[in-house]
């Protein structure tokens, strides 16, 4: 409530986190029941949304945190697999995790559900530290865990493209799900020679792979690169990987006069905060610079930023700045964001994240 005794609503309290109240309803929920009992309606609420909304996919987020109204809750699906996280001491509690389980059981009847540790955030929010687990398995009682446990790997499919996936392993929960209507848009407009910087486990460059004559993806992780060949064999793709450092690979290509006729960037979060916006901002212009550098006429940039506090004007200024300074002219053709499982919510900007600008290079 406000200083005059007027009230805003009932939120999850963070003794440690910067961010130390995260709404959760507009009125007042006096008792732990009467929070226990809304968990299961939001979590039902969001898996309707994503029946709505996702087609051509088994792999997509079935609660985006704040934009469900479940703050500190992600969870993603894989075929039968769920992976979820809990990021906040407010959903950190037994009596919650019980009753997100519980709904999720009920409705999905899943074969598993992991929970994905980020050590750094159960850190921040000072929360015990815990492994990734299996929190539930088929068979196993709601709200026990087996840390000893661990699910095989299996395959999930995007938009008719396969991946392998481990539920224990790699960034965020497993994938980066939030571009897969991008993948599909940037297959759209691609065509001859693709290079996808900062490729992970390939998912722009085995999309390019069925619009375009060769594809190399570049990263500077050997692991990604592995997991990447794999998706690629299990595809039926030929696409060259590339181990090297994006920048130094563009800097090299563009000083060489190497050109294609589509290029992705897709690079991790610059900015962390506001304070290293500047920098940031740097560092997204040196890359779309060179990659303009290479790219052939009418050849396809498709360039990504998914730091927050990078707005979008903030991309389409550096993609300008840039274009003046290559001497080409850049022709908008789609400017997207997160897919449609991760909407955004007007009044928390931190939902719209993810920019996807794809241009046509004249």
């Amino acid at each position: 409530m406000d200083g005059r005794g007027r009230v805003f609503g009932t939120a999850f309290y963070s003794s440690s986190s910067q961010i130390a109240l995260r709404l959760l309803s507009p009125k007042t929920l006096p008792a732990a029941a009467a929070i226990q009992q809304l968990i299961p309606e939001r979590v039902g609420a969001a898996i309707d949304y994503r029946q709505r909304v996702v087609a051509g996919s088994d792999a997509y987020r079935l609660v985006f945190s704040e934009a469900d109204g479940l703050p500190g809750l992600i969870v993603d699906r894989y075929g039968a697999i769920l992976s979820l996280q809990i990021l906040t001491q407010g959903m950190d509690s037994p009596e919650l995790r019980h009753s997100v389980l519980d709904a999720l059981v009920s409705r999905l009847a899943p074969a598993a559900i992991i929970e994905r540790v980020d050590p750094r955030i159960r850190e921040l929010e000072k929360l015990p530290a815990l492994p990734t687990r299996v929190a539930w398995a088929d068979g196993m009682a709601i709200g026990a865990n087996a840390p000893e446990a661990r699910v095989p790997a299996l395959a999930f499919c995007m938009n008719g493209v396969r991946f392998q996936f481990d539920p224990m392993a790699g960034q965020k929960t497993g994938a980066f799900l939030d571009q897969r209507e991008n993948y599909a848009a940037a297959a759209r407009y691609a065509h001859g020679n693709a290079l996808d910087c900062f490729c992970y486990h390939g998912g722009f460059a085995l999309h390019l792979a069925r619009a375009c004559s060769s594809v190399a993806g570049v990263d500077s992780s050997r692991a990604a690169l592995e997991c990447a060949e794999a998706n690629a064999r299990l595809n039926g793709c030929e696409i060259e990987w590339i181990e090297a450092n994006a920048f130094d690979l563009l800097k090299d290509y563009a000083a060489a006069r190497r050109e294609y006729d589509t290029v992705v960037l897709d690079p991790p979060a610059f900015a962390r905060n506001r304070a290293s916006v500047p920098t940031a901002l740097g560092g997204y212009k040196e890359l779309n610079l060179r990659a303009l550098r290479m790219l052939r006429p009418n050849g396809i940039l498709v360039t990504c930023s998914c730091s927050h506090h990078v707005s979008e004007a903030d991309l389409l200024g550096v993609l300008a700045s840039a274009a003046l300074d290559a001497h080409r002219t850049v022709r908008i053709l789609e400017r997207r964001g997160a897919s449609l499982d991760h909407p955004a919510i007007l009044t928390i900007p931190e939902t719209a994240y993810l920019k996807c600008i794809i241009g046509s290079v004249i």
